[in-house]
């Protein structure tokens, strides 16, 4: 038993240790309750709770919808340029403590926009704070707007035509908000036009809904990576595709938890996928609501799941190998994680 604690604890140091990058990290999703006090009472917006601790008591999540909709009221204490780097420079200090060197971060530009925020507000205030993270700590970053799927494909096309202007800022379009119900197939037309106006594309699929969103996100939106994507594994005919064409699944173990896609880490399939040859990767998704950064997301597989060295590290190179950014900097990247293994 104190051998098993002993090898428990070097595996807990490497994945603390080890570079990372996050392809999966909604910025909205990392308002910690207490800057969402700050903000409320800076802009004196009221938020429908007490304190602190009132607000984690709301975070017990019965689906995606559940925490969607705290998750939106949260966002409304957002509302100038300042607020939107705060929230952006707080996600950069967990960056440092989780040692993410890349990230890839989605923003919502519809939730603001249909409140009156100007899109230049939110996108201004998240890149400048990248801008400083990049000079005072190294860390690289992409910035990804993804439309709305619960609203309509018009009002993707807007937003598209309004995010045209700021097109040097952002890299990628992507897909979130309510699944069910909203498949793929709902914004063809919007994602055609996005990748005309050479935008990467990614989308979520497949983490409520069944396989035939993941379908659709390939076939009809061209997707380059599938958001979450986990129930692939109900697919023999999706998962052989998958492992072929190598195409990268950005995989959120707590947020599979905290929104009952798993009833717990046990029964989590993320070791099936990878054991399979997929290209699995770990992320947050949004780790205010969902207990834990990207640390502590590895930290729950390796002590529920039975993962082994080289599958962390297997996890940890697919995200850089996934990401968006120049074959010379994932070199780089992937040297740094090689020369502390």
């Amino acid at each position: 038993m104190e051998n098993e604690n002993k090898i428990g604890k070097r595996m807990i140091d490497l994945i603390k240790k080890l570079p990372k990058a996050e392809l999966h990290l909604h910025i909205e999703g990392s308002l910690e309750p207490e800057l969402m006090f700050e903000l409320s009472k800076r802009n004196k917006i009221k938020i429908p709770y007490k304190d602190i601790e009132d607000v984690k008591k709301a975070y017990a999540f019965t689906n995606l919808q559940s925490f969607l909709d705290i998750y939106y009221a949260g966002a409304n204490v957002l509302i100038t340029k300042q607020d939107f780097y705060d929230l952006t420079h707080a996600y950069i200090l967990k960056c440092v403590e989780n040692n993410i060197i890349h990230t890839e971060i989605f923003f919502d530009p519809q939730t603001h926009t249909h409140r009156g925020i100007s899109f230049e507000s939110v996108i201004s205030g998240i890149k400048e704070a990248l801008e400083d993270a990049k000079e005072k700590y190294g860390i690289t970053s992409h910035i990804i707007m993804c439309f709305l799927r619960h609203l309509s494909q018009e009002d993707a096309q807007k937003t598209l035509e309004e995010a045209l202007a700021f097109k040097n800022d952002i890299i990628g379009v992507g897909l979130d908000s309510s699944e069910l119900g909203n498949p793929p197939s709902k914004f063809e037309e919007v994602f055609k036009k996005a990748k005309e106006e050479g935008f990467k594309l990614v989308a979520h699929a497949g983490e409520e809904a069944d396989v035939s969103y993941i379908f659709e996100a390939l076939d009809l939106l061209e997707i380059e990576r599938i958001d979450h994507g986990v129930q692939a594994i109900k697919s023999k005919e999706l998962m052989k595709r998958l492992k072929e064409e190598q195409i990268p699944l950005t995989v959120c173990p707590n947020s599979n938890i905290e929104l009952k896609v798993f009833e717990n880490y046990k029964e989590h399939n993320i070791k099936e996928l990878l054991d399979f040859g997929l290209n699995i990767t770990v992320n947050s998704d949004d780790p205010a609501y969902f207990k834990g950064y990207l640390n502590q997301n590895f930290i729950n597989l390796y002590e529920n799941l039975d993962l082994s060295k080289d599958d962390i590290i297997k996890l940890i190179k697919n995200s850089f190998s996934s990401s968006f950014i120049s074959e010379e900097l994932k070199h780089k990247y992937l040297k740094k994680v090689n020369e502390l293994i």
